[in-house]
């Protein structure tokens, strides 16, 4: 593992006391993240992320493993880690009673910044986050984009090396989404590294360099999307099929044809893993019709991150969208 690294966990354990035994949460993670990357980080719910997130920002202890946060131990100095580190959670932490500019400042006096240069720097975030409009009023009154750029903007007033945002689009619009994206970008050309959880796969799709996708405790896949996307290869073909009727066509594909490479089923859906979806399409159907299966729906696509997703921990990731 390199030193220098954004992130290193190794061989990280973390239990929590269950009414019967023990709740093992993390399970031997490894995982490193190179310095000045956007990196995605994915799981359902009880998956160990939320506990991952919590012990990289050095809010949670953990038992067993080393985990190091831009070169710094996060269990021997976890005050010098939180020192380079910015933490955006969920919920954001801005005091809706006072003025953004009160709340910026306020961070930067926290952070030991002087008033002179905490003022200098709340002016730099204001500009760099497009907050000028709304930064004289109370947070109460912001919409949901200006709040959750503040919130950005208050993790950034110490000028942090890695940024976490915990799920930060949760509940924009779309132009408020993608306003926050480029936002997002922008502090990667700067050279912030970004750790970025979400239930958005298309925004992982879009904006991660690489991604982690965490399963009962274990990290179950890692690698860019485009690469892990590749190791699904052909098409999918989706038929909205009853569900009585998944054990029949399941037995029937399974029996007729050596072209169907994975079949997985979803409530009133049928997911058929093929190579040369156009060339096979045709003999799929003629087999549902003379075995009299009625389908509502057809549909060929190539795979996308929820496929992988859905092929490492058995769910789709909209099964476990809410913390």
């Amino acid at each position: 593992m390199k030193p220098d690294s954004a992130v290193i966990l190794s061989n990280v354990y973390k239990t929590f006391p269950g009414s019967k035994k023990p709740v093992e949460a993390l399970r031997g993670v490894d995982l490193e993240i190179p310095n000045g990357e956007i990196f995605g980080f994915l799981g359902p719910n009880g998956a160990g992320k939320t506990t991952t997130l919590r012990i990289l920002t050095t809010l949670l202890p953990f038992e067993k493993g080393e985990a190091f946060v831009a070169g710094i131990d996060v269990k021997k100095n976890p005050q010098t880690v939180r020192k380079c580190i910015g933490y955006v959670s969920q919920k954001g932490g801005a005091d809706l009673h006072a003025t953004g500019w009160e709340n910026l400042i306020l961070q930067g006096r926290l952070y030991n910044l002087g008033k002179h240069d905490s003022q200098m720097q709340a002016k730099a975030v204001v500009d760099a986050f497009s907050l000028s409009e709304c930064i004289h009023r109370l947070v109460e009154t912001y919409s949901g984009g200006q709040r959750r750029r503040l919130d950005i903007a208050l993790a950034m007033m110490h000028q942090p090396k890695i940024l976490f945002l915990d799920e930060p689009t949760t509940g924009l619009d779309p132009q408020s989404r993608d306003n926050l994206w480029s936002k997002i970008i922008e502090l990667k050309q700067k050279g912030i590294t970004i750790f970025l959880t979400s239930h958005y796969l298309d925004e992982v799709d879009a904006l991660a360099d690489s991604l982690a996708i965490m399963d009962h405790g274990k990290i179950v896949a890692l690698g860019t999307p485009s690469a892990l996307k590749k190791q699904i290869s052909g098409d999918i073909i989706t038929l909205g099929v009853e569900k009585n009727f998944h054990d029949h066509a399941i037995s029937l594909f399974g029996s007729e044809t050596s072209f169907i490479r994975q079949i997985t089923t979803e409530e009133q859906e049928l997911r058929l893993y093929v190579d040369k979806g156009a060339s096979v399409l045709p003999q799929i159907l003629r087999l549902l019709d003379q075995a009299n299966i009625q389908f509502e729906t057809i549909q060929m696509s190539i795979p996308s991150l929820n496929d992988v997703f859905l092929q490492k921990t058995g769910r789709f990731l909209r099964e476990g969208a809410s913390e």
